[in-house]
């Protein structure tokens, strides 16, 4: 019986079955009408009305309806329930409409000659044959068709008792029997090729699924789970073609945190992780809402994120959007026991006015961060005409820095650091000058990070380290140099070796030498400055923390640390007398200098009431132009000299 039957465990094959069918059951009916047609008109002289009119109209009728039904199913979306429950009435409909058929046939034949007998039988033959091809997408149903028709076909023929007939039955049923050993094999093949498309199909959705799958981690960060900056680069060069089409504006910016890398020394990579979570969080949010401008957020690396704002940005669209994600940064992060904060600066260039390629756009932001990172930190810049002048004043700087003679083109100069009770000159911090034959004098503001950007910092620090050795090998045994190390030296992969053999060589003994190190050297990678300042402190050399108070070490830095002088930056000893806040800072940090027996020194100072308030705040040394600027090698003998002149004058007006 499951022959019979449409298979309800399979509605992949079900669904095929139903597609298939409804283009080839059309075909079914046509070949019913037309035969039906020309049976009827065959006899319509000579069978009554209600045969050769009637049933043949109720028939032709039954199969237009069913033909225009299943017409109609091909533009229709229907679920699997609904294919089968159609197909099983389909199904045994065939038993209603086939048996029809046929008793409509047998009641002909007795009214017929014997050319429209013939006719008949040719009929039943033909027409079986043509439903059993058209019903082969159904095998049930062609199975159910060849019992109805063929068995009675067999019989009432062979009870006619003409040979001819006989003959014919007996031809149609072995036909018929070859037509059913082919719809087994076509069944069987469809049913194959059903069950290959459908594991091709899941193949092909696995392959889709792995190749969406590796696109997504490509261009996904793993830790954020934004956009990376292979996403951010494709991201940009498709908004920016949008508009230069278009001829609209469209913007870059760039986000660095500031003040992450303690976080990271301090508390941990995990904890710094999740900071950066958070804070990637927090900007998203802040690019989602902001409108009507869309914004395409990406980590870039690090603690570098990457926007692209399209939809015609305006410069005041741009200042907004930093200061929000500005906003959103410096809240707290509360992440366990740790409890910190971040502040972030960003660059931004809008096209078309600062770039014409998306390659120049990105370096324009970039140089926009970099300027925002030295002179505006925490704030947005976007990149302008003065910042473009920098660039290329950058570049003529750069490049005359490759081709220039340390030993001819620069010059050092010496201050002193002087003693603030007794106002003796305990040392000289050495500061280099550079005389370019093309430029005149250029601000070490602008040669030292061209010199580090373009890898020539460390030789250049140790051609004047050599030179400020031999000059203070000349001074009295008493007078200490202050010499100041980049990032670069202090953290370099080779580390600190260099200017060790370099001190060794000199003659100078180490203990008058103090290396000036920024907090931005201590932060930039802390365990190999750690080893690199524990190498100088080895040798006997002083070690100073310079620039005090500007940067982002913490405390912990400052424990960690074998220093011996902590420099307070001028930015405070200026507005010491006027500005409250300065005279607690500069309180407070002479309070940490005494607890851990460090000795403190004040920057800047130009005036009589500074030192005044210096001293007694507690500051251990003093430096600036109240004192002295900045003089040659050659006028330090006269510099001491003087000096000595000078206390010994004032210490008789004392005794006298």
């Amino acid at each position: 019986m499951q022959l019979f039957r449409v298979p309800a465990d399979n509605p992949d094959l079900t669904r095929a079955q139903f597609d298939a069918f409804s283009k080839q059951i059309p075909l079914l009916y046509f070949i019913l009408m037309s035969n039906t047609i020309a049976v009827a008109y065959t006899y319509a002289n000579v069978a009554p009305d209600w045969l050769t009119m009637i049933v043949p109209s109720v028939l032709t009728v039954l199969a237009t309806l069913r033909t225009y039904w299943w017409l109609r199913q091909r533009h229709l979306v229907r679920s699997d329930a609904d294919i089968l429950r159609n197909l099983r009435a389909t199904n045994w409909l065939t038993v209603p409409i086939g048996a029809g058929f046929t008793a409509w046939s047998f009641a002909l034949y007795p009214y017929g000659d014997p050319f429209a007998k013939s006719q008949v039988a040719f009929y039943m033959a033909v027409t079986v044959i043509g439903c059993i091809f058209s019903l082969m997408h159904l095998r049930s149903a062609a199975l159910i068709v060849t019992l109805i028709v063929d068995m009675p076909y067999v019989l009432f023929f062979f009870a006619t008792g003409e040979p001819t007939l006989k003959a014919i039955a007996v031809n149609n049923l072995l036909v018929s029997g070859a037509m059913v050993t082919v719809l087994f094999i076509y069944y069987r093949d469809f049913a194959d090729l059903v069950s290959s498309r459908k594991s091709l199909l899941a193949q092909q959705a696995a392959t889709q699924a792995l190749s969406d799958e590796n696109f997504r981690l490509a261009n996904l960060d793993s830790l954020t789970e934004l956009p990376n900056r292979r996403r951010f680069f494709a991201e940009l060069s498709s908004a920016f073609a949008d508009a230069e089409r278009r001829n609209v504006r469209v913007a870059v910016g760039i986000i660095d945190l500031d003040g992450f890398k303690p976080i990271n020394d301090n508390y941990g990579h995990s904890v710094g992780d999740r900071v950066l979570i958070e804070a990637g969080r927090r900007i998203r949010e802040v690019c989602e809402g902001f409108g009507p401008q869309r914004v395409e957020f990406a980590r870039l690396g690090g603690d570098e994120f990457g926007l692209v704002v399209c939809g015609d940005p305006e410069e005041a669209d741009l200042a907004r959007l930093g200061e929000r994600i500005g906003d959103q940064v410096k809240l707290p992060y509360q992440l366990d026991t740790a409890h910190t904060g971040l502040s972030c600066s960003t660059g931004f260039a809008l096209f078309p006015q600062s770039a014409t390629t998306a390659e120049a756009l990105y370096e324009c932001a970039d140089y926009s961060l970099y300027h925002a990172k030295r002179h505006l930190r925490g704030r947005t810049v976007i990149f302008s005409s003065e910042l473009e002048a920098e660039i290329r004043s950058r570049g003529v700087i750069e490049n005359l820095l490759r081709t220039a003679d340390f030993s001819t083109e620069m010059d050092l100069v010496f201050q002193p650091i002087v003693d603030a009770m007794s106002e003796h000159t305990a040392g000289f911090e050495v500061l280099a000058r550079w005389h370019s034959s093309r430029l005149g004098l250029v601000s070490p503001a602008d040669f030292i990070p061209a010199a580090e950007r373009i890898g020539l910092i460390r030789p250049l620090t140790q051609a004047l380290l050599v030179r400020a050795l031999a000059t203070a090998k000349t001074w009295p045994d008493h007078i200490r140099l202050s010499f100041n190390l980049s990032a670069h030296d202090v953290c370099a992969a080779e580390g600190i070796l260099p200017l060790i053999t370099i001190v060794e060589k000199s003659g100078l003994p180490p203990h008058r030498i103090d290396f000036e190190i920024t907090e931005t050297a201590v932060t930039f990678d802390f365990v190999r400055a750690q080893q690199s300042i524990a190498a100088l402190k080895a040798m006997g050399c002083g070690i100073s923390l310079d620039d005090f108070g500007t940067g982002y070490s913490s405390l912990s830095h400052v424990h960690r640390l074998p220093l011996d002088k902590i420099k307070v930056d001028r930015s405070f000893v200026a507005d010491i007398n006027d500005n409250p806040v300065s005279h607690k800072i500069i309180k407070s940090l002479t309070g940490l200098c005494d607890d851990m027996e460090i000795a403190c020194v004040a920057e800047g100072v130009e005036t009589r009431a500074q030192l005044d308030t210096l001293r007694r705040l507690g500051c251990d040394f003093i430096q600036g132009y109240y004192f002295a600027k900045p003089m040659p090698g050659n006028a330090i003998d006269d510099y001491l000299a003087n000096e000595r002149q000078r206390l010994d004058g004032a210490g008789a007006k004392v005794v006298a």
